[in-house]
């Protein structure tokens, strides 16, 4: 079977990768920390976290910081697993080139 069938559709967005690489190396990071990051607009972040959130490969956590609300978010274990082996899977495909 060709690498390429091993590659998770979730992460084919090139803001879905970047979120989930951030959130690979933060424990938790804070929605507009990612924004910023990424450069990415409320509409284009927010679709990408509910898509990436109902797969279950990341969490949410909403607060309150003083008055004003904090909503952050954090890879669950599905999460990293699916993005190692995604990961691991473009290596694959890569070293084959």
């Amino acid at each position: 079977m060709s690498q390429i069938n091993h590659l998770n559709k979730a992460f084919e967005s090139r803001v879905r990768l970047g979120i989930m690489s951030i959130l690979m190396v933060n424990d938790w990071m804070d929605y507009k920390d990612i924004k910023e990051e990424l450069d990415l607009t409320d509409g284009n972040l927010a679709s990408h976290i509910n898509g990436l959130e109902k797969l279950e490969y990341i969490c949410v956590r909403k607060r309150f910081v003083g008055k004003k609300t904090n909503t952050s978010y954090q890879i669950t274990p599905l999460g990293k697993q699916e993005f190692k082996q995604h990961i691991n899977a473009l290596e694959k495909l890569i070293n084959k080139i």
